[in-house]
């Protein structure tokens, strides 16, 4: 491979990796995307699972070429903090919307034991029924965008997986108690806790949310926006998770550079040491990260590229 090629497979942006950003209340999962393309000055950032404003968190930002790791990283199962208040449940099933049904706490005898014992019949694959205040589509139409035209339209349940439901404290004087949750991708959490209510008889909103793991990335390792801008104006990048690092579950495999152009022209190739089936982090001679590849037939079946563009040659 040339110098030329060598610079095709190296492109801009010089910056690619994820960082794991700990979101502040008051902010969109976009004004953190707008802000970190301002400190990079570069488009391609992305973030991996929408939080709302109110809640805070982990919320793994795309970064350069990782934007096409931004599915995998999606896919990935969640943990969450979850404040849930008894006695009212909202249209918007969390603190920022209208109470819609309301109860006395005092007329339902909700103890500790009657919670946990609540808490339990949410542990395993339940049904949710999406809430109307959440970015799915309908028709071309965001929920949240009919919900705020005054429009309610059928969702279909879903199928979702909580693994476990941990009390963290009771604050029943104040009609509060808060929640340990992990749980499968597509959960909301604000549905589980107005189901929660409605499964007590008194009704209950989330009144705050903080995510405190998405996949590999967890809240103690989390940078706020500050840290991420006082570093980089430093000229430390130790915030950025590789592309390597992010597949660390995956073998890694050196190709020939003649092995590697043909991957980057979209050919399959077969390499010593591949097992069928196995998937493998597939790296050029020259320490180029090429792709996360499968065998299939005894070939590597391309799953996700990381060069820049197709390189000419054999």
């Amino acid at each position: 491979m040339n110098d030329a090629d060598k610079q095709n497979l190296n492109s801009p942006p010089a910056i690619n990796g994820i960082i794991n950003i700990n979101k502040p209340a008051g902010m969109t999962s976009h004004d953190v995307v707008y802000r970190l393309r301002k400190l990079f000055g570069i488009k391609k950032i992305g973030h991996t699972g929408t939080l709302d404003p109110d809640a805070t968190g982990v919320l793994p930002m795309c970064i350069g070429k990782a934007t096409r790791t931004s599915d995998m990283l999606t896919a990935t199962d969640k943990r969450y903090t979850a404040e849930v208040t008894l006695g009212a449940a909202t249209d918007t099933q969390d603190s920022s919307g209208k109470v819609i049904k309301s109860a006395d706490v005092k007329d339902f005898g909700i103890t500790e034991a009657k919670i946990m014992d609540t808490l339990n019949e949410f542990v395993g694959e339940i049904s949710q029924t999406p809430p109307m205040y959440s970015a799915i589509k309908v028709n071309g139409k965001k929920l949240y965008e009919l919900a705020r035209e005054g429009k309610e339209v059928e969702r279909k349940p879903r199928i979702v997986t909580v693994y476990s439901i941990e009390p963290l404290g009771f604050d029943l004087e104040n009609n509060k108690f808060t929640i340990d949750v992990s749980c499968s991708k597509g959960t909301y959490i604000r549905t589980l806790c107005n189901d929660i209510g409605e499964k007590l008889g008194c009704f209950a909103h989330m009144s705050s949310l903080k995510r405190t793991a998405s996949g590999r990335f967890v809240i103690d390792d989390s940078y706020t926006l500050e840290d991420v801008e006082r570093m980089y104006a430093a000229g430390d990048k130790s915030f950025l998770v590789s592309l390597d690092e992010i597949f660390d579950d995956f073998e890694k495999i050196i190709v020939s550079e003649s092995k590697a152009r043909a991957i980057c022209n979209g050919k399959l190739v077969t390499t010593s040491g591949i097992e069928e089936g196995h998937i493998y982090k597939v790296f050029s001679e020259s320490g180029d990260f090429l792709t996360i590849s499968e065998v299939r037939n005894g070939k590597l079946k391309i799953l996700k590229t990381f060069f820049q563009q197709k390189l000419n040659g054999k």
